[in-house]
Parts: C-alpha cells; structure tokens; sequence
C-alpha cells in the first residue's frame, strides 16, 4: 500500500519517466519497422504483423497450455534455485572453510555452458519436465549463491558492534542491519536468477521437449514463420516483464524504503 501512496505522492517524476519509456520504446518501434522495410518480412517481420501474430496467439487455447506449461517449468526450477542458493550462500557466507570449499565448485558450474548442461540432462533423464527443470537449477543456483555469498561476508563489523554496545536485541538488528544488507544482494542476485532461468527453460524445451514455448518456437522455425516466432518471443519477454515489474518491483520499493 506505501508503494502506491509513494507513486501518487511523486506522481510527477513517475509521469516524466513514462513518457521517457514510452519515447524509447517508440525509437526501438521506428527502428524495427526502418529494418522491415531493408530486409522484408521473411527476415524481420514488420510490428504490426508481429503484435497481430502476438494477438492471435493470447486467442489460442494451445498456446495458453504451452504458456502455462512453460511458466510451471520455468517456476519451479527457479524456485528451487533461489531457495536452496539463499541457504547454501548463507551458510557459506558465515562459516569461513565453507566459502572456501564451494568457491572452486560455484566457478566450474558457472563455467560450463548452458547447452552443455541441456545436452547432459538429456542423457540423464531423457526428454521432459525432469531435464527442463535441472537445467533452470543447476544454471541459476550459482547466480543466487554468489549473491547470498557477497552479502553475508560483507556486513559491516562496525555496525554490529554499535549496535552490540546499545544493547540492541536480534531480531532489531536482524530487521534494521541484516535484512536490509542481505536484500541489497539477494534481490539483485533473485532477478538475474529469473532472467536467466526464463531464458534457460526456453532453450531446454526447444531442445528436449514436444510441448512448451521453447517446443512452440522450433514449429515456427521448422516452418519459416517469422512473425510467429518473433510473437513468441514478444510473449515471452511480456511475461518476464510482469513477474519482475509488477510483481517483484513493488516488493522491492517497499523493503528498500529506508534509502528514501
């Protein structure tokens, strides 16, 4: 509730930003058509013929299913990831000979890439849901114990003490110098996190799967079809942007209010 009594409070500044969005979205537009009308519509479709695809395709039942299938995937290896790399990083993070041992491991999983995990995954646990969703895990687990990491080995000493002179409680602290530092790290960490695992179940599905987005997207390639595969990707790009915007902005505003 504070989030939207503070847009309404600084309505001015947010209305300047929109319009700055909306200018830059309205570039990105012009650009686009100036390439349709360079490389035709085999190569790169013009706008209008994409969003008519993107409209066909909200009206579509098939797609729904796909979609929700894909989001279903996609959430619960990001799930997974953000959960058990926040207790893994954590528990790093405090205990010195921990963060030792896992920072070789965390730089060879890193290191391998993407299509190299969906390769193995196949060959583990063949084609479905199972390969999907260890992909998501094993690529954005890194990405979130590296934040939990950086922030529990960074809290400032000095503050602790302070707060240890006045005799402060745990759970004061814990609400007024842990969580906040530990949340200038995580939350960073929870969205790379999510971009990549979007990204990653994608390509999972596209090569493993007969069903899904990622499955959609190798028809539309199979067939030439251009403004549907540019559609699907409109898609998905729309539902990263109301996960991370909408749903996860405001929660962000609202805990990192003490910087105002």
């Amino acid at each position: 509730m504070k989030f939207w009594i503070k847009i309404l409070k600084d309505f001015p500044w947010f209305l300047w930003s929109g319009w700055g969005s909306i200018a830059s979205i309205a570039l990105f537009l012009a650009f686009w058509d100036f390439g349709n009308q360079i490389y035709g519509d085999l190569i790169l479709p013009s706008p209008y013929s994409v969003f008519g695809s993107l409209k066909t395709l909200f009206g579509d039942v098939e797609f729904t299913q796909n979609l929700l299938l894909t989001v279903k995937r996609g959430l619960y290896g990001t799930l997974f990831s953000l959960l058990f790399g926040t207790i893994l990083g954590l528990t790093a993070g405090y205990f010195a000979t921990a963060s030792i041992v896992s920072r070789p491991i965390v730089t060879i999983l890193v290191g391998i890439p993407p299509i190299a995990w969906i390769v193995l995954a196949m060959i583990w646990f063949g084609l479905g849901d199972t390969t999907v969703i260890f992909t998501v895990i094993v690529t954005a687990l890194p990405i979130v114990f590296v934040g939990a990491l950086q922030g529990s080995r960074t809290v400032e000493n000095e503050l602790k003490e302070m707060m240890d002179s006045f005799n402060i409680g745990f759970f004061q602290k814990t609400k007024d110098l842990y969580f906040p530092h530990l949340f200038s790290y995580l939350f960073p960490a929870w969205v790379s996190a999510l971009g990549m695992g979007w990204k990653i179940v994608i390509m999972a599905e596209l090569l493993s799967t007969h069903d899904g987005i990622g499955a959609s997207l190798a028809v539309a390639r199979s067939h030439l079809d251009t403004p549907l595969a540019l559609a699907l990707v409109a898609a998905m790009v729309l539902v990263l942007l109301f996960v991370e915007y909408v749903l996860l902005e405001p929660i962000k505003q609202e805990v990192e209010s003490w910087r105002d």
